[in-house]
């Protein structure tokens, strides 16, 4: 079965939703597949990937603010802390979510819903830069 694979960067300035279905788009369009599915993954285990509702962004802040109360910042019984107060949580919000998406392809597009999109989920203060990893397999 023919396969092809990307890897891009994302650069975050912070916790927060990155949308990334464009870029991951491109990658499906360049695999030439027209049935198949493809296969997101985020390299680190401080950020996650999430499909949400790209269309209003208030669903997003309800998401992350969400997040922000599940799992609180300066927690006295966490131990994994070298890093600074967000350092556990984000590890958690990474282990509640998920580090990888699986999309149909159908007809050469993506399968996602009108309201759906791809997004970067970033659990850290600090600006940093996450890889993203592409793989579309089919025909």
């Amino acid at each position: 079965m023919p396969a092809h694979s990307a890897t891009f960067s994302v650069t975050s300035s912070g916790k927060g939703t990155y949308e990334i279905t464009d870029h991951v788009r491109a990658v499906v369009a360049e695999s030439g597949m027209t049935t198949g599915i493809v296969t997101v993954f985020v390299k680190h285990t401080s950020a996650s990937l999430v499909i949400m509702e790209n269309a209003d962004p208030s669903a997003r802040t309800d998401l992350e603010e969400f997040f922000e109360r599940l799992v609180p910042e300066d927690t006295d019984y966490f131990i994994h802390t070298y890093e600074g107060a967000d350092d556990m949580p984000s590890h958690i919000r990474m282990a509640l979510t998920r580090t990888s998406e699986v999309i149909p392809i159908i007809s050469g597009r993506m399968a996602l819903g009108t309201w759906q999109g791809i997004f970067l989920f970033e659990h850290r203060r600090a600006r940093h830069r996450r890889e993203i990893v592409v793989a579309v397999v089919g025909e």
